[in-house]
């Protein structure tokens, strides 16, 4: 017979057996309330310049909010989050997860706002900004881990190279801000 104060077995998810401790990017809320003070200052702004104007209605003001909201989730970043053998990020209504012990490529995307790909054996895709992993070591650890138990696997198949060049760039800005703290620079 059940009751009501029974606890019931936690759901295992998609992550990976032992996934450890959850690392998240740290910077996150900072960059949310960058994001919302950026689409606060547009509305103001819209709405300033339209009643200095005389011509503000309230479908107007309407419009200009919709207009920064929009822009809010434009700016909004995705939240990166890794674990051991696992990368995920989430945005406004989805969570991709990635395996990272499985991963079969990782190649960077330029353009506007560079892009790292990351794709698993099991056909998910993760794109995140490489800066994220500059500012966060420990996420960027768990990816490394994860990279080298494919590679060592024979899975990684392309992106080994792009991978190193971005271990080594954030080897340097590691390096460059122990200096600078050091006061070494």
């Amino acid at each position: 017979m059940k009751h009501r104060n029974d606890t019931r077995p936690q759901a295992t998810g998609s992550y990976p057996p032992g996934a450890g401790t959850v690392v998240r990017d740290r910077s996150w809320t900072a960059d949310v309330r960058s994001s919302v003070r950026c689409a606060a200052a547009l509305f103001g702004l819209l709405l300033c310049i339209d009643g200095a104007a005389g011509s503000l209605t309230w479908w107007r003001g309407a419009l200009w909010l919709l207009l920064a909201l929009l822009l809010l989730l434009v700016l909004l970043p995705a939240r990166v989050s890794a674990g051991t053998g696992w990368l995920a990020t989430r945005r406004l209504l989805r969570t991709r997860r990635v395996r990272t012990d499985l991963l079969v490529a990782a190649r960077p995307v330029d353009g506007v706002a560079q892009r790292l790909v990351l794709r698993d054996a099991l056909g998910n895709r993760v794109e995140i900004d490489p800066e994220v992993l500059i500012r966060n070591p420990d996420l960027w650890y768990r990816l490394a881990e994860g990279a080298r138990a494919s590679e060592a696997a024979g899975t990684l198949l392309s992106g080994t190279t792009d991978l190193h060049r971005l271990a080594r760039r954030l080897d340097s800005e590691t390096a460059r801000g122990v200096f600078r703290a050091s006061g070494l620079e």
